[in-house]
């Protein structure tokens, strides 16, 4: 355990860097600190940190900078956030799609950094389902969703099935299976062979696989703004290799989906430091994430992608405000639609 003096002293260097960007030195941290300690002192205390794996010294300078494990400290035990209201902007309450892209720019905005949104996960309860002819072969599912969301898949198959075909399987399962999710409906058609016509179950299974692929890729949308906001931040400016895996976190959407689930599993805002776990692989990249809700149910993350030095107290308030406005605005959606 730290004692009051070190932690002090700590907060104050962690403090000093995030603002300056440049290690901090004994004489700095003497004046800044308010301690009436000789540099000697400090340097011993220094040197204890150093120990404890909180603090580093660069080789081309004589001051200290904190480790992930040192942010860690700070963050969990150090850091007191002021309700501020650093927001005055409003999000549009007409469609999600353009909540969640105006959300990531908001958050770009705010914090100069990366803005990374999860859209919401859609449900994969179908209301009605529709088969419509378009040609040999060839045919378009059209997914009305609980909420009315529409989702259309047009579907290849290796026979040609009449519309009146294609009506008689949408019946049957609008009529057996509507309110249960695509999913089930497609275990549930497997132990339909015996029951009805082949090729009636055939066209049903083939439409439902597409209906499953389709709300797939439409779901877990990642929205990214903001990325260029990086090429200005100093800790990656002189070294291309900082940006270069930053860059490489973005583009890999899957790992960056990844981070942010673990996010929405949580209440409030999260914190992932750079090079502490595999949860953030990059030693230079710290996430600031919290989970937004609609009508009381976690449907999605966002957060803030940015340097580990960050000035980590108004990016909390920046994801807290911002998760909440998405909430507000997400559920007023569903209410009004």
């Amino acid at each position: 355990m730290l004692d009051d003096r070190a932690r002090l002293l700590l907060k104050t260097l962690i403090e000093r860097y995030i603002a300056e960007g440049q290690p901090v030195g004994s004489r700095t941290l003497s004046r800044a600190s308010g301690l009436e300690l000789s540099p000697a002192t400090i340097r011993n205390v220094m040197s204890d940190l150093e120990e404890l794996g909180l603090v580093v010294s660069p080789h081309t300078s004589a001051g200290r900078v904190p480790t992930a494990r040192g942010y860690r400290l700070f963050v969990d035990t150090m850091l007191t956030t002021r309700r501020d209201a650093i927001v005055s902007a409003t999000l549009p309450q007409d469609q999600p799609q353009k909540v969640i892209a105006q959300a990531a720019q908001m958050l770009s905005n705010l914090s100069q950094f990366v803005g990374v949104v999860v859209a919401p996960r859609r449900s994969s309860v179908f209301r009605h389902i529709e088969f419509l002819r378009l040609s040999e072969r060839r045919f378009l599912v059209i997914i009305v969703s609980p909420d009315g969301d529409v989702q259309n898949r047009v579907v290849h198959t290796t026979v040609d099935y009449d519309q009146s075909q294609l009506q008689e399987a949408a019946n049957y399962l609008n009529a057996t299976y509507a309110g249960m999710t695509i999913e089930d409906v497609r275990e549930r058609l497997k132990g339909e062979v015996e029951r009805l016509r082949g090729e009636i179950v055939v066209l049903m299974q083939t439409a439902v696989e597409a209906s499953s692929e389709a709300m797939k890729q439409d779901q877990e949308e990642v929205v990214i703004s903001g990325e260029r906001n990086l090429l200005s931040v100093s800790d990656f400016a002189s070294d291309m290799t900082h940006l270069r895996h930053a860059f490489e976190l973005f583009e890999q959407k899957a790992q960056l989906m990844r981070l942010l689930e673990v996010s929405s599993q949580a209440d409030g805002v999260r914190i992932f430091i750079g090079g502490e776990s595999q949860i953030v692989p990059f030693e230079e990249l710290s996430v600031v994430s919290a989970p937004y809700e609609v009508d009381g149910h976690v449907v999605g993350t966002l957060g803030v992608i940015g340097p580990t030095r960050m000035a980590y107290d108004r990016m909390i308030q920046i994801v807290d405000i911002t998760s909440r406005m998405v909430s507000n605005a997400l559920s007023h959606n569903k209410g009004g639609s």
